[in-house]
């Protein structure tokens, strides 16, 4: 069954490069118009080249509330609504215990992982959504779910965006809120894991493999189209199995 995304406008976060990349490029396939953001504008440009569809791109830092309202503000005036929301940018300046942080660190993760997709959905709610019910979605991560050593600040936040997901599908009504909780994915912003334990996670899994943003797309794609249109406030685990037990691991 091919999903369709047409007539649909998208704005997608942290869009130039890993997951953001792979869901705004599923969602151009699909027949959205897509506006992609991220900080550095070059790479945003060579990501938008690479989709054969309607684009625009707007270079915003996620944290930043004002530039946030501008995107979303360039957004509504290039395409005059928006449907999707896809809260995906996110930040991890610290690794190590969490007790060991400082409160810049702290403040800058807290800063792009959670106040970053609480005022762009504020945004986009008070901007198209209000009026006109769409999808806001959460990529938040299965450190919400588990605790973990080296990351629980920044498993902290995606804790705390779980739980935005379903507050506020609790509040805004038609406007449908949704979440995936990745496990590993095989992208720039985990390198440095995937480099010292992937394939020793890898074989661990049921699945024998690491994540690849476009499977993080392909369930975004499922879950922002009308076929998902009774769902709402759930956060999805993607993570090769590595939630279960198996018998051969």
């Amino acid at each position: 069954m091919e999903i369709s995304l047409r007539g649909k406008t998208a704005l997608v976060t942290g869009a130039s490069r890993g997951i953001g990349k792979a869901i705004a490029k599923s969602f151009v396939d699909a027949g959205a118009q897509v506006m992609l953001t991220s900080r550095k504008e070059d790479a945003l440009r060579a990501a938008a080249n690479e989709m054969d569809g309607e684009t625009e791109i707007f270079a915003a830092n996620a944290g930043d509330i004002e530039q946030g309202q501008a995107c979303v503000d360039a957004t509504m005036k290039r395409f005059g609504k928006i449907d999707i929301l896809v809260n995906n940018a996110a930040t991890n300046p610290y690794y190590g215990d969490t007790l060991g942080v400082d409160s810049s660190r702290f403040d800058k993760t807290f800063q792009v992982n959670l106040k970053g997709p609480l005022f762009w959905s504020q945004a986009v709610w008070n901007a198209s959504m209000q009026k006109n019910p769409g999808v806001i979605l959460n990529i938040a991560s299965v450190g919400g779910l588990r605790a973990e050593h080296g990351l629980g600040v920044y498993n902290l936040t995606k804790a705390a965006v779980i739980h935005l997901t379903s507050q506020l599908a609790c509040e805004l009504g038609k406007t449908r809120v949704v979440g995936i909780a990745p496990g590993l994915v095989k992208t720039l912003f985990a390198s440095v894991l995937i480099e010292n334990v992937g394939d020793k996670l890898a074989a661990a899994l049921p699945t024998k493999r690491l994540g690849e943003p476009q499977d993080i797309a392909n369930l975004a794609l499922f879950l922002c189209s009308d076929l998902a249109s009774w769902i709402t406030g759930e956060t999805y685990v993607i993570d090769g199995g590595a939630g279960v037990r198996s018998g051969t691991m």
